[in-house]
């Protein structure tokens, strides 16, 4: 097959195939999680991200450019970028995207040239680019390719070969770069992840048959508490509007003779003047809804089916200068936001003052776009974000960008760490005090978590079986034992000798899959053997995790 041209319709294709390929395999790899914990979540992630874009893709014809595609793809993954992989992977769209604006198809070697240029655009997204990951694979495969084009001619199947070629052999490898993946016995899960997208790519060259993407996407993680009050407007002015009426109107006594082809005549002529188009037929009535520049042209058409009745037309323009003026008037100083799991947690942030809680974090990343949403949603001049997970904190940074305000990401792993650089806020000290206050905050305590393995590996030195107890250290395993109780006695110890304060406190958070006399209880065996510790238990209600613990 010796294709050297790519067109709009085929990139679509090639885009819907890799989702689908991924949305088949996002549990596999999901399972390469290094840590053997029931959160490993990084094929849900880049499928989610996919998802994003797929929604945007389907409705495109057959006529759709390289330019258009591109664009929506990149739209798409980057709002809907969760997790690092996720977002690494909008980051990889968005440089494509460089390439292919204003294309109507590109060649093999523009397709080389960006995959070179979102390789460096994923690169430029991460503070502190790490080898043996998605990076990796991502920049063996763009440097291959480029060597290739440079060489001979070749054909779109023979460079997808090399990109798979090449991009196992990097994948392979990245155990070699990081020996946490070799000591795990997991190759990188991002880069498998990758991976699998241009496997889907090649399918749809070769005439393969992939399962479809699923039409339902797994539900967002939504803020709590969200009103339309609220609705974020820092990344958007009258001039994102293209069309600035709202038009909305009945035609009644149609016509006599009035028929379906008169039907879709009138809803094709509207949507070549204007968008969000509604054209419902009644037994004796026509329903009409659209965005326009030109709404008595529209009437003045409609006029030749019947008489019109119930006419409305709307400044969309000035309902949205309207409504930012209000939101203007009514902002604050000060707001925060907070990636929570568990609905006593999410009593505990709110306690502190935290305005916004996005509920997700372990196995439910929330996307960029929830993130730009939630900071919105404050109306304030200045927003702290606590992500509250490691795998948040990349999202929360690009969301950073989208926003007017002025967003401060504190780049808090841990629940615990949130909780303390909540606590730490004081609304009448200034942006630069309170992220200093907030910071040493996190840095004063050390965080703990208990869960269980979902499958056996050798981390760390420990040996691990399905089924075993786990105890993390400052996002490390730190113990791992046959019981709950067990494994929180040799993290505490830890923990407390790791903190090496005089009367240190201990906070015990403890998850759904605990009742509270039972955390109580332990809580009591803990003090009988740290007499000089304070022991507080809290209902923190998280999934998953047995406790999240801090010592502070």
């Amino acid at each position: 097959m010796d294709i050297q041209n790519i067109n709009g319709a085929l990139l679509r294709d090639m885009f819907l195939g890799g989702a689908a390929n991924l949305e088949k395999n996002k549990a596999y790899i999901d399972s390469l999680n290094v840590f053997p914990v029931p959160d490993g979540d990084t094929g849900t992630n880049m499928s989610m991200t996919m998802q994003g874009a797929v929604k945007e893709l389907r409705a495109m014809p057959d006529t759709v450019s390289v330019g258009e595609v591109m664009d929506a793809v990149s739209i798409g993954a980057l709002k809907n970028a969760r997790g690092n992989s996720g977002v690494i992977l909008s980051q990889l769209f968005r440089g494509y995207q460089q390439v292919c604006k204003g294309q109507s198809e590109i060649d093999v070697p523009m397709l080389a040239d960006a995959f070179e240029k979102g390789t460096n655009a994923a690169y430029k997204a991460v503070l502190r680019p790490k080898e043996g990951t998605i990076l990796t694979v991502s920049r063996m495969i763009s440097q291959a390719c480029a060597a290739l084009v440079k060489k001979q001619r070749v054909s779109l199947d023979e460079f997808m070969e090399t990109v798979l070629s090449v991009g196992q052999e990097a994948l392979d490898d990245t155990p070699n770069l990081l020996p946490v993946l070799k000591e795990a016995g997991v190759v990188d899960s991002g880069g498998y992840g990758l991976l699998t997208v241009y496997r889907g790519f090649k399918a749809v060259l070769s005439g393969e048959e992939i399962l479809e993407t699923a039409e339902e996407p797994e539900k967002e993680p939504e803020t709590v508490e969200e009103s339309d009050e609220g609705a974020n407007l820092d990344h958007f002015s009258t001039e994102d509007i293209e069309f600035g009426y709202c038009t909305e109107f009945f035609i009644v006594r149609l016509v006599e003779g009035f028929s379906e082809q008169d039907l879709e005549t009138l809803r094709d002529h509207l949507v070549e003047v204007g968008d969000s188009v509604v054209v419902a037929a009644g037994d004796d009535f026509v329903k009409v809804h659209v965005h326009s520049n030109c709404p008595g042209d529209i009437l003045q058409y409609a006029m030749q089916y019947g008489e019109l009745d119930r006419m409305k037309i709307e400044n969309m323009r000035e309902q949205n200068r309207q409504l930012i003026e209000k939101k203007k008037r009514n902002e604050k100083e000060f707001g925060l936001i907070a990636v929570s799991a568990g609905d006593g947690i999410d009593e505990i942030f709110r306690n502190f003052s935290v305005d916004r809680i996005i509920s997700g974090g372990q196995t439910m990343n929330p996307s960029i776009d929830t993130i730009v949403n939630a900071v919105g949603q404050c109306n304030a001049r200045n927003v702290f974000v606590l992500p509250n997970n490691s795998n948040i904190i990349l999202a929360a940074q690009q969301a950073q960008n989208l926003c007017a305000c002025n967003v401060i990401v504190l780049p808090t792993k841990t629940i615990p760490q949130g909780i303390a650089a909540a606590m730490a806020f004081n609304p009448d000290l200034s942006v630069d005090e309170n992220r200093d206050n907030m910071q040493d905050a996190v840095n004063d305590i050390v965080s703990g978590s208990v869960t269980y393995a979902v499958r056996e590996t050798h981390y760390n030195g420990n040996d691990i079986k399905e089924g075993d107890i786990i105890g993390i250290v400052d996002n490390d395993i730190a113990a791992v034992t046959p019981s709950v109780n067990e494994t929180v006695k040799e993290i505490v110890t830890k923990m407390i000798e790791k903190r090496d304060i005089d009367d240190p406190i201990v906070n015990l958070y403890f998850g759904d899959a605990v009742e509270e006399d039972d955390a109580v209880a332990l809580s009591e065996e803990l003090q009988e053997q740290f007499e000089e510790v304070e022991f507080i238990v809290a209902r923190g209600g998280q999934p998953l995790y047995y406790y999240y613990l801090s010592v502070e």
